[in-house]
C-alpha cells in the first residue's frame, strides 16, 4: 500500500470510486475525478480517529459497522463546505422582497399564512437573512409565518439554532440591519433577535430523500442556493421532482446565480424579474390534487 511521506495512505483508484459512490448514493453528492486528493485529505482524520489503516477498510466500515449511519454522516460532512454569510446576492433578494413577496401576499390573504423553505441552510444565514426581509416588509406582522432551515448537516444546524455569528458571517450586513436584527455579544460577535428566531425552525434533511421529503409542509418559496453545483444530472432532476411536490401551485424556486434549469427537462416555468430569473411551479397543475 502506497503512503505519503507524512504517513497517510494513498487512496487507489478503486477505493475513490466505491467512497465517492457509496456518498452519491447517499446523498447525490458527486466528489469528480479530479477531486480525489481532497477526498483523501479531508477523509484521513476520520481513519486516524477511528483506526483504520486504509480507505478500503473505511469503506467497510460506512458499509457493514453498527456505526455506519453515524459515520457517513460525518463523511459527508467532511466532504461539503458550509460558507456563508447573511445578506448573500442582493440583487436577488431584492427581487424576492420588492417583486414576489407581493405577489405571495396577495395569493396567501385569505389564509394570511406563509411558508419559505431554505434548503440546504448551511448554519443559518440564509433562514435568518429571509426571516429579516419578511420583518422589514411589514406585510406579515399578523400572519402565520415559518421559514424552514434544513441541511444535511447537524453541525452546522447546530450553529444556526444558537444563531450566535462572528464578522466573517456579517460582511454584506449593513450597520442598520446590525442594529435592527442582532444583540450585540462582545469581542465582535452577535446574535440574531429572539423575534427573527421566532419565525425560523430548523431540521436535519437529505434533500434527495423523497420519503423525508414528504414530512416538509407546502411551501410558498423555495430558496437552494448553490446547492445543486453538488449534484450530477441524475439528482438535480429527483431533487427537482422533490421541491416541486412541496411547492404549492405558483410556489417559487429561487437558485444561486450559477445554477440553472436548462437541460433538466423540468416542469418549472421561468419568470423573468426586474431583478432576477426565477423558477414558478404552474398554477394549473394536477399534482396538487392529490
Amino acid at each position: 500500500m502506497a503512503r505519503f511521506d507524512d504517513g497517510r495512505p494513498e487512496m487507489s483508484a478503486e477505493e475513490f470510486r466505491l467512497l465517492r459512490d457509496h456518498v452519491y448514493s447517499h446523498c447525490g453528492i458527486l466528489v469528480h475525478e479530479d477531486m480525489k486528493f481532497v477526498m483523501e485529505r479531508r477523509l484521513w482524520p476520520r481513519l486516524e480517529l477511528l483506526g483504520l489503516l486504509d480507505y478500503g477498510a473505511y469503506h467497510r466500515y460506512l458499509r457493514y459497522d453498527a456505526n455506519r449511519h453515524a459515520e457517513l454522516e460525518a463523511a459527508v460532512e467532511s466532504l461539503t463546505t458550509h460558507e456563508t454569510y447573511f445578506f448573500r446576492e442582493p440583487m436577488q433578494l431584492k427581487a424576492f422582497t420588492d417583486e414576489l413577496l407581493p405577489v405571495v401576499a396577495q395569493r396567501n390573504a385569505r389564509l394570511r399564512r406563509l411558508r419559505v423553505w431554505s434548503a440546504g441552510c448551511s448554519s443559518g444565514e440564509e433562514a435568518y437573512t429571509l426571516a429579516m426581509l419578511l420583518k422589514d416588509s411589514r406585510r406579515f406582522d399578523d400572519w402565520d409565518v415559518e421559514v424552514l432551515g434544513t441541511d444535511i448537516s447537524r453541525r452546522v444546524l447546530a450553529m444556526a439554532r444558537r444563531a450566535e455569528y462572528g464578522p466573517s458571517a456579517l460582511r454584506a450586513t449593513s450597520p442598520e440591519l446590525l442594529e435592527r436584527h442582532f444583540v450585540s455579544l462582545g469581542n465582535s460577535r452577535v446574535r440574531v433577535r429572539d423575534e427573527v428566531r421566532a419565525w425560523v425552525s430548523f431540521g436535519h434533511h437529505n434533500l434527495l430523500d423523497e420519503v423525508g421529503s414528504q414530512l416538509v409542509p407546502r411551501m410558498d418559496v423555495v430558496f437552494c442556493r448553490n446547492v445543486l453545483i453538488y449534484f450530477d444530472l441524475a439528482a438535480r432532476r429527483k431533487f427537482l421532482r422533490i421541491v416541486r411536490d412541496r411547492l404549492v401551485p405558483g410556489g417559487y424556486l429561487l437558485l444561486g446565480h450559477s445554477e440553472n434549469l436548462l437541460n433538466l427537462g423540468s416542469d418549472f416555468e421561468f419568470v423573468h424579474l426586474r431583478g432576477d430569473l426565477v423558477y414558478r411551479r404552474p398554477e394549473l397543475d394536477e399534482g396538487a390534487r392529490r
